[in-house]
């Protein structure tokens, strides 16, 4: 150890003594005071930061080939969803947390857009009367920001309807008929729908 070194040490365990001693002087008082402030910088997240719940949904094909999706289902919890906390005309990640995943093992069509088999991600643009399915390529990411329409693989426009009654937990799921699938998007009292199909 050259001299700065050592000098600088010096310094380090005459301030640590210092330290101690103001410590020492605080007595019981001080401590539990100390305790309580390291108590609060260390609590837990409130339940409005708590991540929400990962879902997942698939629909299998005749031929054994199938979609994924993997999304997290956030709560109405008392709220007003479309149209204030998902805003109309504003691109939205279809569920919260992380981005919406879309994995399929077979060439798609979605309501007559062509996708790939592939992995890729899930955003919507929801507007009253009507949605768009966007398809992007840009993977692994957090669900927002969206990425931008440069990365776009696809849209593709969706039927909207009115659910009967109010869903709480947003919910992507898939009916199956045939050679296809209808995916669709509930949450509160509207529905987005989409038929997919394998690719012939």
């Amino acid at each position: 150890m050259d001299r700065g070194e050592d000098g600088h040490s010096s310094i380090k365990i005459q301030e640590s003594r210092e330290v101690l001693g103001k410590m020492k002087f605080m007595g019981r008082a001080g401590w539990l005071a100390l305790s309580l402030l390291f108590a609060g910088s260390v609590s837990a997240p409130s339940n409005a930061q708590a991540l929400s719940p990962p879902r997942h949904a698939v629909c299998k094909f005749a031929d054994g080939k199938s979609i994924a999706v993997n999304y997290s289902s956030p709560r109405m919890r008392g709220r007003k969803i479309f149209g204030d906390l998902v805003p109309y005309g504003e691109v939205w990640r279809a569920g919260a947390d992380d981005a919406t995943s879309f994995t399929t093992t077979v060439d798609l069509l979605a309501a007559g857009k062509p996708i790939p088999a592939g992995r890729y991600t899930l955003f919507t643009l929801p507007t009253p009367a009507k949605w768009t399915l966007i398809v992007s390529k840009q993977i692994g990411e957090w669900g927002i920001p969206y990425p931008g329409a440069q990365y776009d693989l696809t849209r593709a426009e969706m039927k909207v309807s009115k659910l009967p009654a109010p869903v709480e937990n947003f919910t992507i799921g898939f009916d199956q008929a045939g050679t296809g699938c209808t995916m669709k998007l509930d949450w509160e009292t509207t529905r987005a729908s989409i038929e997919i199909t394998e690719k012939r």
